[in-house]
């Protein structure tokens, strides 16, 4: 049984969170390896270099949507090709374990189940698009 006063809480939780590990990933991208760094590495992967540009932006776009509740559960849903991505050319021939060298696929994992879990539950509270249709908070969990 779903608690409808406290599960628009943990979709606000969840969608925070992964918010702020996209934009964590992206400001990693642009601001340490830089997106000529991180457009070269995608290339040695054998990903085209350009989808470095499309990465970079999809994980600011998509955190700063997250984290401001817009289009929750499309957003939410776009994201997960990046981690797949992540994982058929670096993560997956590491093995399971992030710690591994190289890391493994169990974070990337997790994090496409957390989205999925996400575009489940939609936007829950304090999300701008249940504050723009004029949905109270407590019915959002609902839509």
């Amino acid at each position: 049984m779903n608690d409808t006063r406290t599960a628009p809480y943990a979709a606000l939780l969840l969608r925070l969170s992964l918010g702020g590990l996209f934009l964590s990933h992206a400001a990693l991208k642009f601001f340490v390896f830089t997106p000529a760094g991180t457009a070269k590495f995608f290339a040695s992967v054998g990903v085209p270099a350009e989808l470095a540009y499309v990465t970079i932006a999809a994980e600011v776009l998509g955190g700063i949507a997250l984290i401001l509740g817009v289009w929750t559960r499309p957003v939410a849903l776009a994201l997960i090709p990046i981690l797949f991505g992540a994982i058929f050319t670096v993560h997956g021939a590491a093995g399971f374990f992030f710690n591994n060298p190289n890391g493994g696929w169990e974070f990337p994992a997790f994090w496409i189940v957390t989205l999925l879990v996400q575009a489940l539950l939609g936007d829950g509270a304090y999300a701008l698009r249940a504050a723009r249709a004029n949905i109270p908070l407590t019915n959002a969990y609902s839509h």
